[in-house]
């Protein structure tokens, strides 16, 4: 130890060098089954591989194709409607049809909560309109819409913009009231007002609750798609791949139906992951605002 020259003790530096933990260095390359389980992707795909293998399993239990055919036999099936063409050419009519009714609802929708959170009269309407209309099934309004825009692409996105618009208007509504006062007076200090504050300001910082409420939308909007579908086959004869389910179910190709039913499965999957999952890592969790 030294003096300084106002007689302070000085203790000199020490650097202690830690031994390297027992078992792990810094050397030691992860081995490829461990790098594979770093990928969502393969973990995802491990856990369909065990599903089918289960069906599998039931369906030689079973031991009745009509009643429950196996993950191989649905997957011929599939191949083959991909091969003739009627699987895509009926899972493109359902997506259009869908597209349109999705993407009124969500404009219908910020238009809602837009003048919800602009006048008291409009949170006035949205409490009131989503108490009304969000606990009734869309698919409950068919037979009026049948009624009212006939057999046609109509009356589905009549419903589908019923299956979207008051979900979403609660969750960007609930998101809009979830922002910070501090950015709301940021907002106003900038001399913000109606659509330029909600675009500026609210839509920003409410879009992870903006993004759940799409997730949420979009599920609610292909499962009443699909059920609409069902029922337009029995009436119109015509449709997606709700109607390629009836159809075939009608003429007892169960594997057929299995592989429309796969269809739909594996549409929601690649939406859910190549649309939703990609737009939240561009967005949210690239801002900080989501882990």
């Amino acid at each position: 130890m030294t003096l300084r020259a106002d007689g302070a003790v000085v203790r000199p530096e020490v650097e202690y060098v830690l031994p390297p933990l027992p078992g792990l260095t810094a050397e030691t390359p992860l081995s490829w089954f461990e790098r594979l389980r770093q990928h969502a992707a393969f973990r995802k795909t491990l856990i369909l591989l065990v599903l089918a293998l289960l069906w599998e399993a039931a369906a030689r239990y079973t031991d009745n194709d009509l009643l429950l055919p196996g993950a191989w036999q649905t997957a011929q099936a599939f191949a083959q409607g991909m091969i003739d063409g009627e699987l895509p050419a009926r899972a493109f009519q359902s997506l259009a049809v869908l597209l349109k009714g999705y993407v009124a609802g969500i404009v219908l929708a910020f238009l809602l909560t837009t003048l919800a959170v602009s006048t008291r009269v409009g949170r006035d309407i949205l409490s009131t309109l989503t108490a009304m209309f969000n606990p009734l099934p869309a698919i409950a309004l068919l037979p009026l819409a049948l009624l009212w825009f006939g057999l046609g692409e109509g009356s589905l996105v009549f419903v589908l913009i019923h299956s979207v618009l008051w979900a979403l208007a609660l969750n960007i509504y609930s998101g809009f009231q979830a922002v910070p006062e501090t950015l709301r007076m940021a907002g106003r200090n900038y001399g913000l007002k109606g659509p330029r504050y909600v675009l500026g300001i609210l839509i920003p910082a409410a879009l992870p609750a903006i993004l759940a409420g799409l997730r949420i939308g979009w599920a609610f909007a292909w499962r009443t798609l699909i059920a609409a579908e069902l029922v337009f086959g029995a009436s119109s004869g015509k449709g997606g791949l709700g109607w390629y389910i009836f159809q075939n179910r009608n003429e007892l190709y169960t594997d057929r139906v299995f592989a429309g039913l796969a269809a739909v499965v594996l549409i929601g999957l690649a939406v859910e992951n190549l649309v939703f999952d990609t737009l939240e890592r561009v967005t949210v969790r690239r801002w900080g605002m989501q882990r």
